[in-house]
């Protein structure tokens, strides 16, 4: 299936999609850093673009042979990590997406965001956009602990195919979910080389320690070691700090279920910020995997 990537950032979507057999033919994305990562993992090619000027992107497509677009437009604007207003800027590109699928009007698209999406008015201007132009939408929260990935990340993915009734897909999405959250001990086996790592809180009314036998916590686009200072919470599982460490970059990249062999360059602040935004690439093979059953299923939907 030909597809095209926007708002790429450094391909967490795109390998995903690969894994799973589709051909992406180029990603687009504003964010220079990402893209300089995502050229030296990917064959195909990337171009700077401002997906906020709707006109242009729709004249750098038109002349692709596309079956979908897939793309995470940026969630700052949402997240519980910012301010969530989502006219700041970044929200509206929600919208900018919608309205370059709805002229592009691909056979399918595939939109990634946070679970807070859904409490906007954004994500409704975009149903609404995505409807007009003949789209059946699913939508749904999935948890990537129960997707093959070794933590607890809830993201919201809105699926549309052209014509089709909506929630279409919901019962592919929700039929292959583990009944186990993945942990990471499930993940790594025993090749981590420690039990319990630190997670900087947001505020330290929250516990830090965590352990690998469980799901690791959402992996955010800051990273910090234990300070020296820091009290034990009454819910962490350890009794002591020490040789209790921070998760280092690419173990981050690791929980994120990128390969060992995805090239990483950059300063190490812009690192953290780019593999906390990016999709885990086990989850996007997931939904990938999950239309191309429905596709299989229903030769008519193809």
């Amino acid at each position: 299936m030909n597809t095209v990537d926007l708002f790429c950032g450094c391909g967490g979507l795109s390998l995903g999609f690969e894994q799973a057999g589709y051909k992406i033919m180029a990603a687009y994305d504003n964010w220079d850093d990402a893209i300089a990562i995502y050229k030296e993992n990917f064959s195909h090619p990337i171009f700077k673009q401002d997906l906020s000027d709707v006109g242009s992107t729709v004249n750098e497509l038109k002349d692709y042979s596309l079956d979908m677009i897939i793309g995470g437009p940026p969630c700052q604007d949402y997240s519980s990590a910012g301010q969530r207003n989502e006219d700041n800027g970044r929200g509206v590109l929600t919208v900018s997406y919608a309205q370059i699928v709805s002229l592009i009007k691909p056979e399918w698209f595939v939109m990634e965001n946070v679970e807070r999406i859904l409490k906007t008015h954004k994500l409704q201007e975009a149903r609404a956009i995505y409807k007009e132009a003949g789209y059946g939408l699913t939508q749904v929260v999935l948890n990537a602990s129960l997707c093959g990935v070794p933590q607890n990340r809830k993201r919201f993915f809105l699926i549309g195919h052209l014509g089709d009734c909506d929630d279409f897909l919901l019962d592919y999405l929700r039929k292959n979910l583990s009944e186990k959250e993945m942990t990471l001990r499930d993940y790594f086996g025993e090749n981590l080389g420690f039990n319990y790592y630190y997670r900087h809180p947001r505020n330290y009314n929250r516990r830090a320690i965590f352990s690998i036998d469980e799901p690791s916590p959402t992996i955010r686009g800051t990273n910090c070691d234990i300070p020296p200072t820091y009290k034990l919470h009454p819910a962490d599982p350890v009794n002591s700090v020490d040789g209790i460490r921070g998760l280092t970059t690419i173990e981050r990249s690791y929980i994120q279920t990128f390969p060992k062999n995805f090239k990483w360059s950059g300063t190490k602040t812009k690192l953290e910020q780019i593999i906390g935004n990016a999709v885990p690439v086990k989850l996007a093979k997931y939904v990938a995997s999950a239309i191309l059953e429905y596709i299989q299923d229903n030769p008519q939907a193809n």
